[in-house]
Order: C-alpha cells, then structure tokens, then sequence
C-alpha cells in the first residue's frame, strides 16, 4: 500500500495541552536491552527546520549483544509548549517515514504541532535504514513490467521465472541474516526503544496504512505503554495475507466505480457511455489491447503495457485529489498515448525522475514474506516465525481507529474488524472517498482525532462519524 500525502491543514483553536505525561521514560525495560533503552539521540539539523538523528537498535532482539543496525529518524519540533512526541508510520509495508515527513511539514494539523514534536523513521529495511535490496533499476522496470494476468503456458512460466528472480536478488543484494529481521514485530520493539529515546513514558502514537497494522501489534505487545494511539486505514491483523488481497481487490473495485461515477460528471471524462458497466468494459479492452501491443510512451524507451496501465489506475485511487490527472491520462492511453500513465505507475512503484528507484517495493515483499509465513512466499530465501492472529491489547487505553467507506487499499470493514478486536478500540468513521481519512475533507473527524491527540481522551457517544 502507498498512501499519496495530499493533505490541507485546518486551524483549529479551543483544545487544550494533556496533563500527566512523564518527561522521562520510565516503563520497564526488557532484560538484556538497558544499552538500547537508555541510549540518547543526537539530533543535529538536517534542513528545514528538521531534526535528524539514528537510533541504535539490535538486528535481532533474541542476541542484543550482536550486529546492531541503525534506525533513520526525523523530528519537526513542537511549535508551543511542549507535551511530548508523536511518532507517525506513513505506511507500506516500506514507507520511508523519514522522508515522506519531511515533504510535509503540514502533515499533522496546527493544534498538535504545537504542542508534540512531530517525528517519524524508516522502519528496518526501508529507506536508510539498513534497506533490503533486490534488483538494479533495469532489473525493476522489467519486473514491474511484468504481465499480471497471465493467459497461458508460456506468460504462467515467464510470471513464475521473474518470481525466483525477485527472490534470489533479494538474498543476494541484502543478505538472509537482514531478511530475516525486518518484520513487522521487530519493527514494533524498535518503536519501544524510540518511545524511550525520546523520553517519553507512553507512546503517542499516528499510523496510516500499514502503519496501523504495526501500531496495533506494538499495542499488542506493550499495551500499557501506549498514551494515544491513531490508526486510520486500518488492517485487520487477525487477515491472512490471501485475505487481505482479496478485500484488497474489492476495495479497489468499489474505488474504481466511484471514480467513474465522478468522472461522468466532468466534461474531459472519456467514457462516452455513462454507466458504470460500460465504463468498465471500455478499461478492460484497453488492458487487452495494451496486453496485445504497448502503448506510445514519449518520456523513455519503456514499453506502457498491461501492467503498467492497472498500476497507473491503481495509483489514482488513493487519492480523490488524482482522479483529474487519471482522466486526461486515460484520454492519451485511449488514443495510444501511454506516457501520462507511466507516470502514474511510476509514483505506484517509487520510481524517480532519474530512473532510480527507492526500496518500498523490495522492502514490502520482504515485510510481508516475514510476517505471513502461511503465505509461503515462493522462492523466498527465509521464513516468518509467527502466524497471523488478532490482536487484543490488553489493558491499553483507549484506541481510535478511522476507516474511510471507499477506501481502495484498506476497506472500511477491516477498520470495523480492528476496532471489535482491540479491548478499548473506539471506531471513527469518514464517508469518502481514498486512502485514508485524516485531513481529507471532515474537518469534524480532524478536530475528533486532533482532541484525542492532544487530551488523551478518546471521543464519546455523539462525536462526529462515530459508529
């Protein structure tokens, strides 16, 4: 999953700084961790306004006396009076939090700026934090150029050929003592060593994404650790992977017609059949005929095939804001001009403009692969220890979870199955559409969450899109 970071920030006013929280982090350290607990930052400038700083934590928790690998982390200071951190996870698996945060000061509203330093990570594995790689540049545009849908013998083979190919650069280029360690729950404990580095006694706490997925394992893991915790664009941890991808695949779907809905009402839709099934038939010949013969593509020598259409489509549903750019790409692509899409999907697998890619890709099949051993990853070179189950959070306070009722890449029913897992989870919910609801048009949901953030209590029967 890739959330697209397209946010406005209101200004709200009337909220308060909590009350209550420690300056210094005092829960419980783990046996074998002191060095890592009581470690502090050195955050020098890194440009600005920011704060940049590496966190030092142990490869593998079961040897904390081993290789040790450093954790890229960010921090825009509290603009007032300061209460403490909130951390923020972007999302991915293989978001890179460091940057992502630093292209948007905006990120958080006004209200929580001014009272939290804003800070997030590269997660291990992502970014620059020891990244997992797998294929040079070339190697990942042809692999992301791959058929998705293969139609016979020999395309089922080529599918399966690139594959072992991922695989084996995988463990060639990182190595299998890295891929061993860069799951989900290793990525929960290095966020309890940052809480303590930060001096904080309690996580503040804001995931989007795949970043509720790991904040409700964290919960999991240190329930009375946590002070407010956001999880918007939630998982359903208790999911295999297959079922994730097939709630997935329905979310895209109920995105992809409320897209062309939209677009019937716009003078430069290029439907000219206003019905949703039409609509829809016109896309899939398109596939089809770039399956066929790929599109013209004026930017590069790279062919604009099937695959790289459904990642062009795919990557506008995340956002509302991309639907006009969605639009006219698709009135190129239907007269044979593919290169608006290529750009679309290029965003969809983290392709710069000089060719290079970063490792959200690579570091999100290695996450995955770690996390959902049942899955049985083909050709991965190693294998996840723990099965996927549901989370509870025993005795954590309350957590607030946000499901948005079109979302593509998260469906509004796992938010619904996250918030009945948790002991204390409290469900918000945004009528809109794209990936996640967070500053994306209620700003009564903005100022439910912004309170929560800020006075550690979670909102009460009446609040806005409560259910």
């Amino acid at each position: 999953m890739r959330r697209l970071i397209t946010i406005i920030s209101p200004v709200l006013a009337g909220l308060i700084a909590a009350a209550g929280l420690s300056g210094a982090a005092r829960a419980a350290t783990p046996a074998g961790l002191d060095a890592y607990y009581g470690q502090r930052l050195a955050w020098s400038g890194c440009g600005s306004g920011f704060q940049c700083a590496k966190l030092t934590v142990p490869l593998d928790y079961a040897k904390p006396g081993g290789r040790q690998i450093r954790i890229a982390m960010v921090r825009l200071p509290a603009t007032g009076r300061r209460t403490g951190s909130i951390v923020l996870n972007f999302g991915g698996p293989g978001g890179a939090g460091a940057t992502l945060l630093k292209a948007d000061k905006n990120v958080m509203s006004a209200a929580v700026r001014q009272h939290f330093d804003v800070v997030s990570f590269d997660p291990r594995g992502v970014g620059a934090s020891s990244p997992v790689r797998c294929l040079s540049p070339l190697g990942l545009d042809a692999y992301f150029a791959a058929d998705p849908t293969p139609d016979n013998a020999a395309e089922i083979r080529r599918a399966k050929a690139w594959t072992k190919i991922f695989a084996q650069g995988c463990a060639a280029n990182s190595g299998k003592q890295l891929l061993a360690h860069v799951g989900t729950g290793e990525v929960a404990r290095d966020l309890d060593v940052m809480r303590a580095a930060l001096g904080d006694a309690r996580l503040t706490y804001f995931g989007f994404s795949y970043g509720t997925y790991l904040g409700a394992r964290y919960a999991d893991l240190f329930p009375t650790r946590i002070r407010a915790m956001v999880l918007d664009g939630a998982e359903d941890p208790g999911q295999t992977l297959a079922e994730f991808g097939a709630a997935q695949e329905r979310g895209f779907q109920v995105a992809r017609e409320s897209f062309l809905r939209d677009c019937f009402r716009a003078e430069d839709c290029p439907f000219p059949k206003h019905t949703v099934a039409a609509a829809a038939r016109r896309l899939e010949a398109l596939y089809r005929r770039a399956d066929r013969a790929p599109l013209r593509n004026d930017g590069d020598s790279r062919q604009v095939n099937e695959a790289i259409l459904r990642a062009g489509v795919n990557q506008a549903m995340y956002a509302k804001d991309s639907w006009p750019y969605l639009r006219q790409a698709l009135t190129l692509a239907f007269r044979g001009d593919g290169t608006a899409m290529l750009a679309l999907a290029d965003v969809n697998h983290g392709r710069r403009p000089d060719g290079s890619y970063d490792n959200s890709t690579e570091a999100l099949a290695a996450v995955n692969c770690l996390d959902h051993p049942e899955q049985r990853c083909a050709y991965w070179p190693v294998k996840g220890k723990r099965f996927t189950r549901k989370v509870r959070a025993h005795g954590s306070p309350p957590i607030v979870v946000v499901g948005t009722t079109r979302d593509p890449a998260t469906p509004y029913e796992l938010a619904r199955r996250l918030a009945g897992q948790l002991e204390n989870g409290v469900l918000l919910t945004h009528d809109g559409d794209g990936h996640t609801a967070y500053k994306a048009g209620s700003s009564c949901l903005d100022r439910q969450i912004d309170r929560y953030v800020i006075t550690a209590r979670a909102p009460g029967p009446g609040a806005c899109a409560k259910v």
